[in-house]
């Protein structure tokens, strides 16, 4: 099998729909025909008859987008032909034709190992995206891990999230940070990252959720996507997937204190703790818990477990009309279905020192109420896999760290708090969110009045003056940058476009600090500190890798000499 990358073929504006409205007969034609369109290319570029291609798989799929008027889509293909040898010596000087590599995971342990007998049964705390796929990932190895849960499953989650949303009623144990799933599962369903992967851990994440019913685009498009009700039923298949090979899954059950016994200079891990009084019993503990569980965090920094603070990024939610950056994007070839909804990244240097960027970009989507905590407003974005609502958003986010909050590991968790209290009084309390025009923030003026884009917010938005609603610095460097990006984007600037505040759980404040080798905790023997709330992650996928890993560091640990 070869591989051909970089292999180009201009995108089709003239599609014409078919009469019939069944969406899934058209995408089945449209995709057909791009099988066609690249069937013709890989021919082309290896100069062969048609009959020498016997069959070919997507690896990659991406676009150019540089030139509105000519968008190309940019493949990368692994073929099967007749005289593969022949055909690799004659095309020897193309750089991108090269024989194809194994992109399959493999278990660090398998039925040859032997395994401790004394081996306690794995915990894992916490279910988001980095605890499901340890948990998996163990319970595939035959290591029959316990995953304590403090949420509820993502069934009656979803219930508890969607009584904030239209009730104004918060349940601080089951939202949108907390429950099977993770704060994930009310977002984009966002499964790209920049991460190394050579051990393919990311393409089993992919897989995995392939096989329990995404779709199978997500394993070649360059941004791949779920949306955010699909992932309720992968989510359950996965989870009893983890109870038919062993595993346990408990909701409602948090941890609320470590059991440490000292190990000459350090701690050793030898279970858990929970609100109802149990006692777990494990010396191997996944410490999965997500950006939001500050209660943990205080609890392992009392225990001594070695934290430190590490910089995030605060800002606001801003909304256009997806048309708007279709049209700036895409141009004439905007709504093309092989495109899809329009996203952008951008960055700007402020002239303070700050830099302003784009963050979890979610096309076609609503802002949502994130909160976790009573009387405080904190806002994400989400998107459906179809991304065909009215407004795109955004994060527009300034970098903060450290010196910004110098109190402490802990000291970025009360500087998020005091900005998520400041917005839940700014919007009247009862988690309404404050929100401002874009044109009236820049030029410092109260909002009033909604223009053409109405902000998707639940429970809902009061107008007004966000211009204390951040620190000085951020608000200077937010407002220098909002023109700016519209030289990136055309329209950007629009007027009355909205900003919704406050964004604060952009990443953890804290990083949980682990030995590059073994993985744990690099003062208690037997923790291993892992995704996004641990600092080690920033997303749905390179969580879900982060929480593999650390199954591996796991199972390894568990094979006797």
């Amino acid at each position: 099998m070869l591989n051909i990358k970089q292999l180009r073929i201009p995108l089709l504006n003239d599609y014409i729909k078919s009469d019939d409205t069944d969406i899934d007969n058209y995408s089945l034609k449209l995709q057909q025909s791009l099988n066609e369109q690249l069937r013709v290319a890989i021919i082309s570029r290896l100069k062969i008859n048609p009959e020498e291609l016997v069959s070919f798989i997507i690896c990659k799929r991406s676009y150019d987008a540089r030139k509105s008027h000519d968008i190309q889509l940019n493949y990368s293909v692994d073929v099967v032909l007749i005289n593969e040898a022949q055909i690799l010596n004659k095309l020897s000087h193309d750089k991108n034709i090269s024989v194809s590599t194994v992109r399959e995971y493999k278990y660090v342990l398998n039925g040859t190992n032997k395994i401790n007998s004394g081996l306690k049964r794995p915990i894992v705390i916490g279910f988001g995206p980095c605890g499901l796929f340890a948990a998996l990932t163990l319970s595939q190895m035959g290591l029959r891990p316990i995953v304590l849960e403090r949420g509820q499953d993502v069934r009656q989650r979803t219930q508890d999230t969607w009584g904030l949303w239209r009730k104004q009623v918060l349940n601080p144990e089951s939202n949108v940070q907390f429950g099977e799933g993770g704060a994930g599962t009310f977002s984009d369903g966002k499964l790209y990252s920049q991460i190394k992967d050579p051990q393919h851990r990311g393409r089993k994440v992919l897989q995995e959720f392939v096989k329990a019913g995404a779709d199978e685009e997500i394993l070649y498009i360059n941004k791949p996507h779920i949306g955010t009700f699909r992932l309720v039923g992968i989510i359950e298949k996965m989870r009893a997937e983890i109870i038919a090979l062993g595993g346990e899954v408990r909701f409602g059950e948090r941890v609320d204190d470590l059991i440490l016994d000292t190990d000459g200079n350090k701690f050793k891990v030898s279970g858990v703790k929970l609100t109802s009084g149990e006692i777990l019993e494990s010396n191997h503990i996944i410490l999965a818990v997500g950006h939001s569980a500050r209660d943990t965090f205080e609890m392992l920094y009392n225990k001594g477990v070695y934290i430190e603070a590490k910089p995030f990024s605060i800002g606001f939610r801003i909304e256009h009309p997806q048309s708007l950056i279709d049209i700036a994007r895409f141009g004439s070839y905007a709504s093309n279905p092989v495109l899809g909804a329009a996203d952008y990244d951008l960055v700007y240097h402020a002239s303070n020192g700050r830099s302003v960027y784009s963050f979890c970009m979610c096309p076609g989507g609503t802002v949502v109420a994130a909160t976790s905590e009573q009387n405080m407003v904190v806002t994400n974005g989400m998107s459906q896999y179809s991304r065909n609502e009215r407004n795109a958003n955004s994060a527009i986010v300034v970098g903060v760290n450290p010196t910004d909050y110098p109190d402490g590991p802990l000291a970025g968790i009360e500087f998020q708090r005091n900005f998520e209290r400041l917005a839940f009084q700014l919007g009247g309390g009862n988690y309404i969110a404050p929100a401002q025009l874009v044109g009236d923030f820049v030029i410092n003026k109260s909002s009033n009045e909604f223009g053409d884009v109405i902000p998707s917010y639940k429970p809902g938005v009061k107008l007004g003056d966000l211009s204390n609603s951040l620190p000085p610095y951020a608000i200077e460097a937010i407002r220098e940058a909002l023109p700016h990006f519209d030289k990136q984007v055309k329209g950007y600037y629009k007027y009355d476009s909205i900003l919704t505040s406050v964004e604060t759980r952009t990443s953890s404040p804290i990083r949980i600090t682990r030995d590059n080798i073994s993985l744990e905790s690099i003062n208690v023997n037997g923790l291993y500190p892992a995704g996004e709330g641990a600092g080690y992650a920033g997303g749905i996928f390179s969580a879900g890798v982060d929480g593999i890993k650390v199954a591996e560091a796991i199972a390894l640990a568990s094979i006797t000499a």
